[in-house]
């Protein structure tokens, strides 16, 4: 047995194949394959992973070696890739850890006796899906595509639409047991600097074992957030013309391989509630778009606690809006009906979530009509809870974030609690403890949410 450690390609053919059949689970995992063959009458070895390689380009390579004479062997392994090796993407190896981490990347490695080093052939090819437009992020106008689980398809798609030198793709890894491929993008000539160089020495930083979860696991890593502050520090976008529209803008994309999403910093708030129509509309109406999203956001936090104050002081409700007022009589108080109704709306999206596709339309019918006809008949809530309740369910779908929307969930519920404890001075400091949420909630880039610079 070769008790090598990571080093160098030696000169010896047989410890080298020893050393990657010690490190390799060739022979146990079936997925792991070496293929010996002659080539020039020297022994040769190639390491591979099956159902990363294209069968069609390895055969005719292969083919090609077959031949080769033992007088027309070349003295080194670059001659010999530039002699024999028909295909682009060719890369001479010394570096045993780098040899092991192509292998496992889908990259043919091969193996020559008399050459000190491994050629690495990248005929490799992904299992991806189609790169449909996604479900969440959906367009009226524009593209129908979408990033997929391949980093290679996310930065073509990305090239795609910036044809112009400066747009820079920083291949990284992460992750000691994942080795995650991870791509930085940006434009040279338009990118914040410092906050490039912030982000990278973050990433080149990282002491992590894998990257289980993916993009969210390196967004935890980068920058630890207080476990109280709900509000994102990063946002995300499946499609690649919003990717390409920020890259434009000065901003940083990352992409991580094996999610269909793009990283997109900095950030504000501003940012998170942008989606991609108002890329794409003429500008009036890109506005109007943005600030009746806006407003609906703010609806959505402040109009359950703002109707829970008024009721608490009936005399404060002006007589014009008398017919908001609850007219039935109230069985249970109305911030456990409130408190329920937002647990209940939870739930019906985790049982959306794993109703098979053909049946969530008629249960979601059949729930609706169920809750909302017969719990007010009850008596359980009333009718005007659950218009406010439904309301706010609704509007949520307006929130193209759904982290944000999730962290104006948490801030409405603080804000409902509050109002029911201390009536006015509770909502007072709920608005204030919501205020300071955003201006303290700092980023990587060192800015808030109000893209305000904090120390």
């Amino acid at each position: 047995m070769v008790k090598k450690e990571k080093g160098k390609v030696g000169s010896s053919f047989q410890e080298n194949i020893e050393y990657m059949n010690q490190v390799l689970p060739v022979g146990e995992s079936f997925d792991v394959l070496r293929r010996d063959i002659i080539i020039g009458g020297r022994q040769a070895s190639f390491y591979f992973i099956n159902g990363f390689m294209k069968d069609e380009t390895m055969q005719k390579i292969m083919a090609s070696f077959l031949g080769v004479k033992d007088r027309e062997m070349p003295k080194d392994a670059t001659s010999f890739s530039q002699k024999y090796i028909s295909y682009d993407s060719v890369d001479i190896i010394s570096d045993f850890d780098q040899v092991i981490k192509n292998v496992l990347s889908g990259i043919t490695c091969l193996f020559i006796e008399g050459y000190e080093v491994c050629i690495a052939i990248d005929c490799r090819t992904y299992p991806a899906r189609s790169v449909e437009e996604p479900e969440k992020d959906k367009s009226l106008h524009g593209s129908r595509d979408g990033f997929v689980e391949t980093i290679v398809c996310n930065t073509a798609m990305i090239r795609r639409r910036i044809r112009d030198p400066h747009l820079i793709m920083e291949m990284v890894e992460a992750g000691n047991t994942t080795r995650t491929d991870i791509a930085i993008c940006y434009m040279s000539d338009r990118v914040d600097e410092e906050l490039l160089k912030n982000i990278e020495s973050r990433i080149n930083q990282l002491q992590i074992d894998d990257l289980r979860m993916n993009q969210q696991t390196l967004a935890e890593e980068m920058f630890k957030r207080k476990w109280f502050n709900p509000f994102p520090k990063f946002k995300f976008t499946e499609r690649p013309d919003t990717a390409v529209a920020c890259l434009l803008e000065g901003k940083v994309v990352i992409l991580v391989d094996n999610s269909p999403s793009a990283m997109i910093l900095p950030t504000s708030i501003l940012d998170m509630i942008e989606e991609a129509n108002d890329y794409y509309f003429p500008t009036v109406t890109g506005v109007y778009l943005k600030f009746t999203r806006v407003l609906i956001t703010i609806l959505t936090m402040f109009l359950t606690p703002t109707f829970m104050l008024f009721m608490q002081n009936p005399g404060w409700l002006p007589d014009i809006f008398s017919f908001v007022a609850v007219k039935d009589t109230i069985n249970i108080p109305l911030i456990f009906q409130f408190l329920i109704l937002e647990l209940s709306i939870d739930g019906l999206r985790l049982a959306a979530l794993n109703t098979p596709s053909m049946l969530s339309t008629p249960l979601s019918v059949i729930a609706g009509l169920v809750m909302g006809e017969f719990s007010v008949q009850s008596g359980w809530f009333n009718a005007e809870v659950m218009l406010y309740m439904a309301f706010v369910a609704v509007a949520n779908y307006t929130q193209p974030n759904f982290e944000l929307g999730y962290a104006l969930k948490f801030m409405r519920l603080l804000l409902l609690i509050l109002t029911a404890c201390l009536n006015l001075p509770g909502f007072i400091i709920g608005c204030i403890l919501i205020l300071c949420f955003l201006a303290f909630n700092k980023t990587l880039s060192g800015r808030n949410y109000l893209n305000v610079k904090l120390r």
